[in-house]
């Protein structure tokens, strides 16, 4: 994951023994994109063209998403934009096969920094279906889909957080993806997990003693980008470096919480 003109990027390499013109079919033609993209692909292959992605009955999320295809050059680059992010596929001979190098441009500023985690977990499964397609075997269950979010929270050090200093002590503050659960859901767990609550606002607000100071969790649902949570922790400027160190640790603890029935 890196950062250009702002924008938070993943980029991901997969070397394929197949030929370029196999694996260029497999990557644009919607029917076979059906066998590892995770949403169904409605398109003309013409750059300008609208797209549609439908995702199944059973995605967490609601609805479709539209798109354009922004570059087509059969059979080395292909690149749309899907709702807020842009998709870019490049093709390159290697020997007896070829190389895909992928990205994803990730929209939406500091809501897509904070769904980069989610994103790089899923595009290592659907990669790896794609490769199971090109290969003509069965692609293996997506069985540890937590383990694999955590991993990148880590990695990525999406659970960390920044200080402020003020008149008064410190605020540290923190934002943790919790994709695409039920934002009454994820409230259950956090008013559950935590020191009895000084303030609730069921299911939007939570505000707690800090031990030291004050801890406010605020939780939001938004169409496009999922369920996240931000944290507020008000306390003496003493104590600001050890919490700010520990609380990455506690909210990814939270977030295994929050999806123990994945």
């Amino acid at each position: 994951m890196d950062t250009v003109s702002g924008a938070t990027v993943l980029r991901f390499e997969r070397r394929f023994k197949h030929p370029v013109a196999k694996v260029w079919r497999a990557i644009t033609d919607p029917a076979e994109m059906a066998h590892w993209f995770p949403a169904t692909v409605e398109t003309e292959l013409k750059v300008g063209a609208p797209m549609t992605f439908v995702f199944p009955g059973t995605a967490p999320i609601d609805g479709a998403r539209d798109g354009e295809i922004l570059e087509l050059d059969p059979p080395k680059v292909y690149a749309f934009r899907w709702n807020h992010d842009i998709l870019r596929f490049e093709l390159v001979p290697d020997g007896d096969g070829c190389v895909l190098h992928f990205t994803q441009t990730l929209g939406g500023g500091d809501l897509g920094r904070l769904a980069a985690g989610r994103n790089a977990a899923g595009w290592d499964h659907c990669l790896g279906a794609l490769g199971a397609r090109l290969d003509d075997r069965l692609d293996e269950p997506f069985t540890d889909w937590l383990s694999a979010m955590r991993h990148y929270l880590d990695v990525f050090g999406l659970a960390e957080g920044t200080r402020v200093d003020t008149a008064e002590g410190a605020e540290l503050h923190f934002g943790l993806d919790l994709v695409w659960k039920p934002i009454e859901e994820a409230w259950q767990v956090l008013a559950e997990r935590g020191p009895k609550p000084t303030r609730a606002e069921a299911p939007r607000l939570l505000e707690h003693d800090g031990e030291p100071g004050l801890v406010r969790w605020e939780l939001f649902a938004d169409p496009d980008f999922g369920t996240r949570v931000e944290l507020t922790h008000v306390l003496p400027a003493e104590y600001a470096d050890a919490e700010l160190a520990a609380w990455p640790a506690r909210l990814e603890d939270l977030f295994t919480a929050v999806h123990a029935d994945r």
